[in-house]
């Protein structure tokens, strides 16, 4: 019986493969904080629970793919930490803001690099598609979902009306409402489609990759995904008002969740099976035959100089990522500083001619915001003719959770937005930008003005608030910031102009009164002693 001794190569493929699992490791740990937000809104969100299967199957591609890996080992690139600094970057940046997108696409940044260090330009093309599959994992900000939620819904409710009118059932569509005469269907956030789509571009992604083509049949299969997921959630809530419209409103929870959750995404599966099978016998092949993982040959270093340069660059790897794991951790220590501010419920019901009383949100709109408190108050001059004032307020938005725009949430009601301006307001000397929309509804139509109060910046633009965010999570470490909306009826027996002076009078005296409860600066006790004494009698 003999031993066979390991030969070089051997020797060499296993201490760098140890090296890449050590620096993986470790980096797993330095982007801690990030990660595991992933998991929390995997848990917590439907939508991303397949965020779960995504690692698993990104490992099992580079395992089923580990010959391809070793054959593709080529010479090292020092790119590879220059690439991992640049995630650091991202890192320190992400952990500073708690803005946990930068720091999760940094990791994935991180496994870039440390494929370039490992095995050079070679490697990366072998590596590379199984770690981009990481991003499918990463839930998109807040304000994206939210604005891209209500498109979905609004787009999902006029594909269900067209499904209902088929069956010739008299339909009525108001934004997101769905009339139907005896009973109105409300294509709520959850009824968006999000949660099909998230997973099924996923599942469009790694058929693509398999998917033996030509790139543009790879392409189609990949984008595909969104009309598949919209067309599907389309007719779910079309096939719902239909039962409605046939068998009446008991019917509407019935159908609806016999057409929910897994069902649907096996019917998108469905869908997307069958667009290949066409696609490959388009090109002359079975289905079978069209399903491979991608070929690849190389060869193995085999000179001392690509050895010693692979556990030179990969050992400067692992250096930097440690760094990052101590530079992370000091980071997230560092609580956010929070500014003395006067509740909303003590804000004066009473100020210059305008007299209001105070309301609350439902509770699951309250909960679905996350704010940490708000004023909802309708308010009458002599005239009687009311401004609704609505300010949301976050002491943080480390959390992603942010003032929703009305531009994403007013529509949801059913208001159609007609007119959309941005423009300002001379205010004590001082313009205050802000956006004028005016909206219908039947023969309803309002006027809005809304703007965002960033730590003493008033700002119109959603992304310019962004911005200023991130600035100030790094060089004042704060985070806190609010919306004011103002909204009037535009009477049938007025103008847009009279509503515009109406909303403009009730600015000049609400704003001056809002900086107690709205700090751009550590405000003094006495400040806030003084401030307490206006109370709300609402």
């Amino acid at each position: 019986m003999s031993v066979q001794a390991a030969t070089p190569a051997q020797t060499y493929t296993v201490r760098i493969g140890a090296l890449i699992l050590v620096t993986v490791a470790v980096a797993v740990f330095a982007f801690g904080d990030a990660l595991l937000e992933l998991v929390k809104r995997w848990n917590a969100e439907e939508e991303y629970s397949h965020g779960f299967l995504i690692p698993v199957v990104s490992a099992g591609l580079l395992w089923m793919r580990r010959d391809a890996l070793r054959a593709s080992m080529g010479r090292p690139s020092w790119a590879g930490p220059v690439v991992i600094l640049a995630a650091i970057a991202m890192q320190i940046i992400g952990e500073y803001t708690t803005i946990y997108i930068l720091s999760q696409f940094a990791f994935i940044l991180v496994l870039f690099g440390v494929a370039l260090a490992a095995g050079g330009y070679s490697l990366l093309r072998t590596a590379s598609v199984p770690i981009a599959f990481l991003i499918f994992a990463i839930p998109v900000p807040y304000f994206i979902e939210s604005n891209l939620t209500l498109q979905l819904q609004l787009i999902s409710s006029r594909l269900g009306v067209e499904v209902i009118q088929l069956f010739r059932i008299p339909v009525y569509l108001e934004g997101n409402i769905i009339d139907l005469g005896n009973y109105k269907l409300a294509v709520v956030e959850a009824c968006s489609g999000l949660r099909y789509l998230y997973p099924l571009l996923s599942l469009s992604f790694l058929a693509a990759y398999l998917f033996q083509a030509p790139i543009w049949q790879r392409a189609l299969v990949f984008l595909s995904g969104i009309p598949i997921t919209i067309g599907m959630n389309g007719l779910r809530i079309g096939l719902v008002g239909v039962s409605v419209g046939l068998w009446g409103p008991q019917m509407a929870e019935e159908v609806l969740h016999s057409f929910e959750g897994w069902i649907i995404f096996i019917a998108c599966a469905g869908i997307l099976i069958a667009e290949i099978f066409l696609l490959a016998r388009f090109s002359g092949k079975s289905f079978y035959q069209s399903f491979n993982l991608p070929a690849l040959a190389g060869k193995s270093p085999n000179d001392k100089s690509s050895e010693y340069a692979s556990q030179w660059a990969l050992v400067t790897s692992l250096v930097l990522v440690c760094a990052a794991g101590v530079i992370s951790h000091s980071i997230s220590q560092r609580p956010e500083f929070a500014p003395n501010r006067v509740r909303f419920v003590e804000f004066p019901s009473t100020f210059g001619e305008w007299k209001g009383r105070s309301s609350l949100l439902d509770q699951d709109v309250e909960q679905a915001l996350r704010l940490d408190d708000y004023l909802l108050a309708d308010y009458h001059a002599a005239d009687g003719k009311p401004v609704n004032l609505y300010v949301a307020y976050y002491n943080s938005q480390r959390n992603g959770y942010s003032p929703h725009s009305p531009v994403v949430c007013l529509p949801g009601g059913g208001w159609l937005i007609t007119q959309f301006d941005r423009t300002s307001y001379n205010l004590g000397g001082a313009e205050l930008p802000f956006n004028r929309v005016i909206m219908e509804q039947g023969k309803d139509r309002q006027l809005v003005y809304y703007w965002f109060d960033e730590r003493g910046r008033q700002v119109a633009n959603e992304y310019t608030a962004k911005w200023y965010l991130l600035v100030d999570a790094i060089f004042k470490n704060r985070t806190d910031g609010a919306l004011i909306r103002l909204i009037t009826d535009i009477r049938p027996t007025e103008t847009e102009h009279d509503a515009d002076e109406r909303l403009q009078t009730f600015m000049r005296d609400v704003v001056p009164n809002l900086r107690a409860y709205l700090p751009s600066e550590p405000t003094s006790r006495a400040t806030s002693d003084l401030s307490h004494r206006n109370n709300f009698h609402g």
